[in-house]
């Protein structure tokens, strides 16, 4: 048995994926001690791994003090750094680990491996980035400010990390380095097939597939629901204060042939849309594996999670993005045929119900999205990421 220190950050798209492989590693004998945002506690609890916490509010107030420009960006996450080496340092003190795993994000991981001097494993939960990559994105945001924020916020970046290295005894690294931390062996949660150039990534990267496991949900019976032309509508159960978009799909689909199960998340009241139609189904929350299974249509806000799970169910796709990497997951699906990427600003009823025909009635569409179905459950989900773990640990006595 080994001992597992797995650092992460403070959003659910990070730590859910992660929860199956947690499970999986304590099956086969390790023991996980796992830090999060205090926020997560209960979530992360449930796998049987040993908590500690930071406090979440410091955490994002930490990052966002990096400003929204490009090169403030990745000084955020430098800025959480007081939070997280401490806060780690401080739970661990005296406890012995064998290796390491951090979000490939979050956390200043490659920092704590430096100073514990552990091997580490990246954790990527969102479509991995390579340098050239990471640099175009850097380029394309750059553009969107004027220059001398970005000068400023360049030389602000400089000077975190000259005082980090000189505090923590550490090495940066370039920007890259900070905004991705790369590592011997990085775990993507997705398929090669999926993830864009998945061919230009090297071994190291171990394209794991998503981690779809049940979680726990109130009851909800579909045996006696009409599944036969079911449309399945969710923004995500977090940021979706989006009361404007669900009365548009209430005018969309009233009447139609379709059953459309909508879950509005925490921030709508069900009250507050009014008299529902009655081929609607409406819910704070729904167990969104077991409707996906008999879903013909997913409209979804284009989460990494939600994508993943919408596609290894084939289930086509029609993403209206929000935020963070939204826009780049809904532009994958487009691009592979899987679905259709639309904005909601300025969609009306009409154009929505027109778009849910046009892929319902498509069939290269239905073709695409069972392929990339396929190719999802092929990479091996928990499972293959605890069998590269292991293999990694491995290899590390033969390389002692």
């Amino acid at each position: 048995m080994a001992r597992v220190l797995w650092i992460n950050g403070g959003s659910e798209g990070h730590i859910q994926p992660t929860l199956g492989v947690v499970r999986e590693l304590i099956g086969r004998g390790e023991e996980v001690v796992y830090f999060v945002s205090d926020s997560f506690r209960g979530l992360v609890e449930s796998t049987g791994a040993k908590v500690i916490t930071f406090g979440g509010q410091a955490f994002v107030e930490a990052f966002l003090a990096g400003g929204r420009s490009p090169w403030g960006r990745v000084s955020g996450l430098l800025r959480t750094a007081d939070i997280v080496i401490p806060g780690v340092l401080e739970q661990i003190q005296g406890e012995r680990f064998d290796y390491m795993i951090h979000d490939s994000m979050f956390g200043c991981g490659r920092l704590l491996a430096q100073i514990l001097k552990l091997p580490a494993i990246s954790s990527c939960t969102s479509f991995a980035l390579g340098p050239e990559e990471f640099e175009q994105m850097q380029d394309q945001l750059s553009s969107r400010f004027p220059a001398e924020v970005n000068e400023q916020a360049w030389q602000e970046l400089l000077r975190l990390v000259n005082d980090l290295e000189a505090k923590y005894e550490v090495k940066a690294g370039s920007a890259y380095d900070i905004f991705c931390n790369p590592a011997p062996l990085t775990l993507v949660y997705t398929s090669r097939s999926l993830q864009p150039g998945g061919e230009l990534f090297d071994d190291t990267y171990k394209f794991v597939g998503p981690s779809i496991t049940p979680r726990p949900h109130e009851p909800f019976e579909l045996s006696s629901i009409d599944t036969d032309h079911l449309i399945y509508i969710s923004l995500g159960t977090v940021f979706n204060q989006a009361l404007d978009f669900y009365k548009l799909c209430l005018s969309a689909f009233a009447g139609t042939n379709h059953t459309v199960i909508l879950s509005v998340g925490r921030q709508t009241q069900v009250a507050e849309l009014g008299d529902l139609p009655a081929n609607f189904i409406v819910r704070p929350y729904v167990p969104q594996l077991e409707v996906l299974q008999h879903a013909k249509l997913f409209i979804t806000h284009g989460g990494m999670n939600s994508t993943h799970e919408g596609l290894y169910y084939a289930v086509p796709m029609i993403v209206l993005p929000q935020s963070a990497d939204q826009p780049a997951i809904a532009r994958r699906v487009a691009e592979l045929g899987a679905g259709i990427h639309l904005n909601q600003d300025h969609l009306t009823a009409e154009a929505l119900r027109d778009a849910a025909e046009h892929v319902l009635g498509d069939a290269a569409i239905r073709r695409n999205s069972a392929k990339l179905g396929d190719s999802l459950r092929a990479a091996g989900g928990v499972e293959r990421a605890a069998d590269e773990i292991f293999t990694y640990k491995r290899s590390l006595r033969l390389n002692n």
